[in-house]
């Protein structure tokens, strides 16, 4: 899809020795993989194709089905929600390539989608990039795809959030704090966050709060290696409380903590840290 991070992905394969070629026309695909795979280098190669050829993405299935008799090859289909595709075009103030600056973009961003219905279909990885910022989506590109052994591994990012502002739509698991006593209620931190350590030792005075991250990090540990012999490459985690600014926050830096200590690579993102209260 336009605007779910081509550019960064093959910036991210060409740092881990990809060979790697923008905009490829699909009729020039199999002359590609013929030098590619002639070249005396032995670098992997990755290309991009994209919904600018129209055409050319007819024959695409085709021309997969002749590479894959006589090469390795994978297909990874990058996707990103409306909203987040939206706010991207918003951001850098680029058309989108279908509309060329004549229509909203949520018709493009709809006439594309129908455009790469049949090649996302045959995709052997999807990739839907709505939940990384540009520094994330490359972190996780260079360990998906690297050759130092941890491409097995799975990358599990952990989101604060309050049950207010509504769920995280990309959770694959959540958790609710709202158990717990709520600092809000006492005048003194109502206007911190659980990263303050008056309000973090608060939370942590309460027995129900070292028991509650212990089970849900041993959970985890026990769940995250069953995902990766499935193949799972991310896993989103969401921690919420009322309003997304104490618990949920507090527990979300101890469980990555956790995580990360149990030797997966985790991430924490407080989503509605910043909103009001």
């Amino acid at each position: 899809m336009s605007g779910s991070g081509k550019g960064s992905v093959l910036r991210a394969l060409e740092d881990i020795g990809y060979h790697a070629v923008d905009n490829l026309p699909v009729d020039l695909i199999p002359k590609f993989a013929e030098l590619a795979s002639d070249s005396a280098s032995g670098r992997r190669a990755a290309l991009v194709v994209d919904a600018r050829d129209a055409a050319g993405l007819k024959k695409l299935p085709a021309v997969l089905r002749k590479l894959r008799a006589v090469l390795p090859v994978r297909l990874v289909f990058l996707e990103a929600g409306n909203e987040a595709l939206m706010r991207r075009f918003s951001e850098t103030r680029r058309p989108h390539p279908l509309g060329g600056g004549e229509q909203p973009i949520a018709q493009s961003i709809e006439s594309e989608r129908a455009l790469l219905k049949q090649v996302s279909a045959l995709a052997d990885l999807t990739i839907d990039t709505s939940k990384f910022n540009v520094h994330e989506l490359r972190d996780f590109i260079r360990q998906k795809f690297s050759d130092d052994g941890d491409q097995g591994k799975i990358l599990v990012y952990v989101v604060s959030f309050g049950f207010r502002h509504g769920l995280p739509p990309d959770c694959d698991l959540v958790f609710d704090a709202r158990f717990l006593p709520n600092p809000n209620y006492i005048p003194k931190f109502k206007a911190l966050t659980g990263r303050n350590p008056a309000v973090a030792r608060y939370i942590r005075s309460f027995p129900q709060t070292a028991e509650f991250i212990r089970r849900i990090s041993e959970l985890l540990v026990y769940l995250l290696p069953h995902y990766v012999r499935e193949g799972k490459s991310y896993l989103t985690i969401g921690i919420g409380c009322t309003g997304g600014h104490h618990r949920s926050v507090m527990i979300a830096d101890d469980i990555r903590k956790n995580i990360s200590a149990a030797g997966f690579q985790a991430r924490v993102t407080h989503r509605d840290i910043t909103k009001p209260v």
